[in-house]
């Protein structure tokens, strides 16, 4: 498959690119950047100095695509609207990073490959879920056949989720020493959240707390599901076996583990964590937001939209960045 990333220069776009570069079945096409246009792909990314490129400039996706490439949208919210009618017009597939098509009605199917594996097989065009949605949904999906009436979400996530931009370069600083809460009156990702949980059968309430971490990458989501009546551990136990029983990227950990950020970064995989007490159940989910919840995850719907296996190209933590 041939792959060109539109908005090359961000943090999603570079996990992505390496991962391509070590993907048995893909090549490069453009590698669109307008802010870094003509500059080595290796002078911003030190991890990358493997990929001998430099980014092409405004323009170059557009000029270069022939049908039956393959598009990752990766620049800011609100930029794939325009584009990415022009790119299926063309005849290409396309995968949305940004949140312009997650919320129905869309022409794009939603990129959650644990509900949706066969509409993404046969689409032309995906949209990517968010980092925080995608460990909410993999920590209270299997919850559907118990009922919820209320859902806490606690979700923590390192500082690239803010994404590259000339502010990013303060944020360390900002919240070094600090848990820095925000959006408490309402985040952007909510919606989504509430949209999947209403498509599986879940109608509890959400409150929802992201909060930004000290760490460069990495998300972890802590969320406790309320019954009106006490629920049996081992029927909750095995509602999450049978959920992920089949799935590669998905560890379900036990005996005094806890799910862990280190564990797995920069990779596709997530760890959960289930535990029952009384009238409420708690799953930790740790993922990684650049991986699982963006690049890696993109990955994953190329290769089924292009009848690949799904772990193609990610087998173990094959890319490890020094950031």
């Amino acid at each position: 498959m041939r792959v060109h990333v539109y908005g090359a220069s961000g943090y999603a776009a570079a996990e992505l690119i390496g991962l391509l570069a070590r993907h048995p079945r893909a090549q490069f096409g453009a590698l669109e950047s307008a802010s870094h246009a003509g500059e080595p792909i290796a002078k911003h990314f030190p991890e990358l100095r493997h990929v001998d490129r430099t980014f092409d400039g405004p323009g170059s996706v557009l000029k270069s695509i022939e049908p039956e490439d393959a598009v990752v949208l990766a620049g800011s919210h609100g930029v794939a609207k325009s584009v990415a009618p022009q790119l299926l017009e063309r005849g290409a597939r396309a995968i949305d990073l940004s949140g312009d098509f997650r919320l129905d009605p869309t022409p794009a199917v939603y990129g959650f490959a644990e509900r949706y594996r066969d509409r993404i097989a046969s689409a032309r065009f995906v949209a990517n879920p968010g980092c925080y949605p995608t460990a909410t949904l993999l920590a209270t999906l299997p919850l559907a056949q118990f009922a919820p009436k209320h859902i806490i979400v606690d979700a923590k996530s390192g500082v690239t989720g803010a994404g590259r931009t000339p502010a990013t370069a303060s944020l360390f600083a900002e919240v070094e020493g600090d848990v820095r809460a925000y959006a408490l009156s309402g985040h952007r990702h909510e919606p989504e959240i509430l949209q999947e949980w209403r498509a599986a059968g879940i109608f509890a309430t959400l409150l929802f707390t992201p909060q930004v971490v000290p760490v460069s990458r990495g998300m972890l989501v802590n969320a406790y599901a309320s019954f009106a009546q006490p629920v049996a551990e081992e029927a909750v136990q095995a509602a999450f076996a049978q959920a992920y029983a089949n799935n590669p990227f998905v560890r379900i950990v036990q005996d005094g583990m806890v799910p862990s950020m280190r564990a797995v970064r920069a990779t596709n995989d997530a760890e959960l964590h289930v535990s029952v007490s009384g009238t409420v159940v708690r799953v930790l989910c740790a993922i990684d937001n650049l991986g699982r919840g963006a690049a890696s995850q993109a990955l994953v719907n190329l290769n089924i939209m292009h009848g690949y296996p799904a772990q193609t190209g990610l087998e173990g933590n094959i890319w490890a960045p020094s950031r």
